[in-house]
């Protein structure tokens, strides 16, 4: 992946999101209507819209530096703040965080994400294989329990970077295919999710090369799992 000159231009100018960037996310909390969201558009656009898709070309210039195989696109690597509603009890129309992600092709839906979460709750970097197709859940759970020491390895390199992976909808039991395993990898046949996060302070979100250099070694040293992954599915 190569910036054209534009968009190494404006990698370099990204200076950091402006301290509007939480107080309009939590304001959007207290304020979750369209009209409110329109009255505040050029705030929205100032403050999230514009900053996150600088930020995207930053921090892929910054991983690009350390030749990580990871980049986004300010258009397809960003979350819109707008809620899918019609599958979900929550009916409330715009979400209270905002996000983008990095991947092999620049698009969401490549699997290996690394990706940055911004919240006036706490933000916090984020990568590996979040939601695995039904296939790929598969491969990883046989790659698992065919080469257990390749996983455990892997989870070696994560810990001496201070990352473990992590997993809130793990299963309470092995899967059915999978009663006699190593016991040593018990906990990630369980797993849905391969992830591993890094909380970053908030202060870090005004300093725009900063936050592009936190992520970008963040990547380095999640690289380990995410190349695990990518082994298997291709």
């Amino acid at each position: 992946m190569a910036l054209d000159t534009k968009k190494k231009n404006e990698a370099a100018d990204f200076t950091g999101f402006p301290p509007e960037t939480l107080k309009f996310l939590k304001a959007l909390g207290f304020h979750q209507t369209r009209e409110w969201f329109e009255d505040n558009r050029t705030l929205y656009l100032s403050a999230f819209k514009e900053p996150l898709e600088a930020y995207v070309l930053a921090a892929s210039s910054a991983c690009k530096a350390k030749k990580l195989p990871v980049f986004g696109d300010p258009r397809k690597s960003t979350f819109r703040l707008n809620r899918d509603v019609r599958f979900s009890k929550n009916k409330q129309p715009y979400k209270t965080n905002g996000g983008a992600v990095l991947t092999r092709t620049g698009a969401k839906g490549s699997p290996g994400i690394v990706y940055t979460h911004i919240s006036p709750e706490g933000g916090f970097f984020a990568a590996g294989f979040y939601h695995p197709e039904p296939d790929q859940l598969a491969a990883f759970r046989q790659a698992i329990a065919k080469k257990p020491q390749k996983f455990l390895a892997m989870e070696k390199k994560l810990a001496a970077a201070k990352l473990e992976i992590v997993d809130r909808e793990t299963l309470k039991r092995n899967p059915r295919d999978y009663q006699e395993i190593d016991p040593r990898v018990e906990h990630a046949i369980r797993m849905k999710n391969f992830l591993t996060r890094r909380p970053y302070p908030d202060k870090l979100l005004h300093d725009g090369p900063k936050l592009a250099a936190a992520v970008a070694d963040f990547a380095k040293d999640a690289m380990p799992l995410l190349k695990w992954g990518w082994e298997i599915i291709g």
